[in-house]
């Protein structure tokens, strides 16, 4: 058994300063650890998915991660860690519980990931260890991970036992309620703009500073095929991340983070508005294109017709929502999102349907994360 202090202070020395995760009793000391100590950040975040998203974003902004979850959320975040994590190359140290280990009695909604957390884990050919067991073993346990993390760029599991940590009490002031943001709206008539008019409005605003994250599907093919950037990163996968990808790296950096994001994959993580709401990044603006379909499977219907976007942002905590169905509605609210501080929500409904000719980022996705976060840590 070792001290959470322990565990934090050599993970520091090894270069481990972003936390975020979903708790677990077995990881009661660990989070109590992180909370209660002022010079770590810790977000926590809806779904165990949601987490390996934000600490994608945090990497991608220079920072080194830890995810931290239950064993039976394992299945929340095969999605991103296959999906995002490989195909970018996005390293973070990912810290699961055992949870149903043999032998050992628990709840019987463990007992089957009991059995297959560690083959879970090496399906996903990601390379694991037991959590160190005591305090000399932290230093090299820590260091092996990191070392192996450089070279495949991918991230490292310790599987955390019953146990393992010495309990720990929790040093954290509740969280205050927020106070009611602002919201605009910019009706219009007439037919409402395709996604490529909104990206070619978006790229004449948009300052050269801010970092852009395009949700997966056509969206980014769209903005890649219209201009192709350093500050862009075109998402692949892992569908429903973008906006914890923006949370993770607007909260590390100083520069504009915009996330063009889709109702289909907004829908998907909607837990993901809370947290970027608590946890208030000031220059986060958050673009929602919504044309009502998932464009990239063939225009079946979404449910976001009876979904007031703006609203919901509002109630979760964002500074200020607009809905806009026109460019220049679109243009005046992006403008004044930037000005009024965020985060930001500006909910656009558009047409159906992308480009004519629609290619797809030519770019590797693991050297557009790399020039994306030499631009962002710039």
């Amino acid at each position: 058994m070792i001290k959470a202090d322990d565990f934090i202070e050599e993970a520091g020395r090894a270069g481990f300063d972003f936390y975020t995760g979903v708790p677990c009793s077995f990881l009661t000391p660990l989070i109590n650890g992180v909370l209660s100590t002022p010079a770590l950040n810790y977000v926590g975040a809806a779904s165990e998915g949601e987490a390996v998203a934000i600490a994608s974003g945090a990497w991608l902004a220079g920072r080194r991660t830890v995810v931290m979850c239950q064993n039976s959320g394992l299945g929340n975040a095969v999605n991103p860690l296959t999906s995002l994590n490989h195909p970018f190359r996005i390293p973070t140290l990912f810290l699961t519980t055992w949870r149903g280990e043999p032998g050992i009695p628990d709840e019987p909604q463990h007992e089957i990931m009991g059995q297959i957390t560690q083959d879970l884990i090496a399906l996903m050919r990601l390379e694991q260890a037991p959590f160190p067991q005591a305090r000399q073993a932290l230093g090299p346990a820590l260091d092996h991970a990191a070392a192996r993390m450089e070279e495949t760029g991918l991230p490292y599991a310790f599987v955390v036992r019953k146990d393992d940590v010495e309990e720990r009490d929790l040093d954290q002031a509740p969280r205050a309620l927020s106070s009611p943001g602002r919201r605009e709206d910019f009706p219009a008539s007439g037919e409402r703009p395709a996604r490529a008019a909104v990206l070619e409005r978006f790229l004449s605003v948009v300052p050269e500073e801010a970092a852009v994250i395009a949700t997966t599907g056509k969206c980014g093919r769209e903005l890649f095929t219209l201009a192709d950037r350093k500050q862009h990163l075109y998402q692949v996968g892992s569908m429903g991340g973008a906006s914890g990808m923006g949370l993770g790296v607007a909260l590390n950096t100083d520069k504009p983070v915009v996330v063009l994001d889709g109702d289909g994959a907004a829908l998907m993580k909607l837990g993901t508005f809370a947290t970027v709401g608590a946890y208030g990044p000031r220059r986060l603006v958050h673009v929602l294109l919504d044309n009502g379909v998932h464009d990239s499977t063939g225009g079946q219907a979404t449910v976001s017709p009876s979904v007031d976007f703006a609203a919901i942002a509002l109630a979760c905590g964002y500074r200020y929502a607009a809905s806009a169905s026109s460019l220049d509605g679109f243009e005046a609210a992006f403008r004044t999102a930037l000005a009024a501080g965020g985060p930001a929500m500006i909910h656009l409904r558009i047409a159906p349907g992308s480009m004519k000719v629609l290619g797809r980022p030519t770019v590797k996705p693991a050297d557009v994360a790399r020039r994306f976060r030499d631009f962002v840590t710039a």
